[in-house]
């Protein structure tokens, strides 16, 4: 038998080749069992400390809240065993970490105020995400069939931030549907819909934006006939939040737009006329809206409320609980923070971690949110085709500017926005739709390890 590369039998002319073995990828899915086994254990050791910081014992409801999460957290592992055996190993881990850490720190603020417990509630909310995440890896068959149904998604999305116009304000804003004692947050599902339209059209139409129109400076135009329908759709969007003065969720949007935008077009010069833009309408909506020019002068000015002799506001709390936490923080259970008020348990969650876990509690979970943000990234520039590497990428950069908008927000960095750091706030629609993300962004991540299996089916 000839070796490769050695000449065949005499006369044939021919080159006698070996097959290569198929290669053979790890499915991994020991690693992520380890991982989330590792996650229930941290979320309970810091559920029992709580409890020991509080009453010097441990809380009655220990064993019940391990149980349940570890009952939550396997069946989400073998639907991706069974239905995405390629996917990420550390993903769903992840996932299970902050959704359990957050039920802790929403538990220990409830010890706080005992008229107003959160933790059951938000721990059924995380049931019926987990549910909904186990259905989306098992029911979707591959990601590529969400492109088929890119503008019935535009339709709901726009349909779901409509809706809260014509319900009562809470706190300011118009972003809630209450119906028989539940309130739900469409934007949260909207954001989802909004992302496989923005794939989807992007990987539809990316060669006319990166090479049709006019080039102004450094800048490729393309031309209104395919820029006009995601444009005014993403217009139309940001517009009606605008007057529902759900502003965080404005600038979450937009800054979805100009991501997917660069990545289809490859154009740097789009995210300079993105900041530009986000910096004008900020002025704009700063000068000529109250509830957000309040927000303003109180970024701005964060301690006038205690020079003018009225105590400390919401943002200065949030300052001195962080002040307090230091390198190694309080520990669990020992802070201060539910005097920030009615938001300690949503909007400003991230102070009561940055007092209690300290610096370095604080940044190992801004490095956690990075890890799943980078392993969404890697998923999508894996993937051939172009609709699932924008839809991984738009997913990824949800997280991502979610994060950075509440952190900046409660650290002082820029204005308060009003919204649910993901898995982490006490917030039933967030969490549902966070689980969601991962589970779409699992789905992903095994077809774009799968294609590169020779044993894959």
């Amino acid at each position: 038998m000839a070796q490769p590369g050695t000449p065949g039998p005499a006369g044939t002319g021919t080159v006698a080749l070996a097959s290569a073995p198929a290669p053979h990828l790890p499915r991994r899915r020991g690693i992520e069992f380890g991982l989330i086994a590792l996650a229930v254990l941290l979320s309970v050791y810091g559920y029992c400390a709580v409890g020991l910081a509080k009453s010097g014992t441990l809380p009655p409801g220990a064993v019940r809240y391990g149980a349940g999460l570890a009952l939550l957290a396997l069946l989400a592992h073998c639907a991706v065993r069974l239905r995405a055996p390629y996917a990420d190993p550390l993903l769903l881990p992840i996932a299970v970490l902050l959704n359990g850490m957050g039920l802790v720190l929403i538990y220990r603020l409830d010890l706080e105020t005992p008229g107003d417990s959160a933790a059951p509630t938000q721990l059924y909310w995380s049931t019926v995400g987990v549910g909904l995440f186990i259905a989306v890896v098992l029911l979707l068959r591959h990601h590529r069939v969400l492109q088929r149904y890119s503008y019935l998604c535009v339709v709901a999305a726009l349909v779901l931030l409509t809706l809260p116009i014509f319900f009562p304000a809470v706190n300011g804003a118009r972003i809630w549907l209450r119906i028989a004692g539940f309130s739900i947050q469409p934007g949260e599902f909207a954001k989802v819909l909004l992302a496989v339209f923005f794939a989807g059209y992007l990987a539809a139409n990316r060669h006319a934006l990166a090479f049709t129109g006019r080039r102004v400076w450094r800048l490729q135009l393309p031309t209104g006939r395919v820029l006009g329908p995601i444009a005014a759709i993403w217009l139309l969007s940001v517009g009606v939040l605008v007057l529902e003065r759900d502003l965080g969720t404005s600038l979450l949007f937009f800054g979805l737009f100009v991501v997917l935008l660069y990545v289809a077009t490859g154009r740097t010069g789009w995210i300079a006329v993105g900041l530009l833009l986000a910096v004008l309408g900020s002025l704009a909506v700063g000068r000529l809206e109250p509830h957000v020019h309040a927000r303003v002068a109180d970024w701005l000015h964060p301690f006038a409320s205690i020079e003018a002799g009225l105590g400390p506001n919401q943002l200065a709390q949030s300052l001195f609980a962080f002040a307090a936490g230091g390198a190694l923080g309080t520990g669990l259970g020992r802070g201060h923070s539910i005097l920030i008020g009615f938001a300690a348990k949503s909007d400003f969650i991230l102070a009561t971690a940055g007092e209690e876990l300290g610096l370095a509690g604080l940044s190992a979970l801004f490095l956690v949110y990075a890890l799943i943000v980078e392993r969404g990234y890697r998923a999508g520039l894996a993937l051939r085709d172009p609709f699932g590497r924008l839809l991984a990428i738009g997913l990824a950069s949800i997280v991502a500017l979610q994060v950075f908008v509440i952190a900046g927000g409660v650290t002082g960095l820029i204005p308060l926005t009003g919204m649910a750091m993901p898995f982490l706030a006490q917030g039933g629609s967030s969490v549902v739709t966070n689980w969601i993300i991962v589970a779409l962004l699992i789905r992903i991540s095994d077809s774009a390890r799968s294609q590169y299996d020779g044993t894959a089916a």
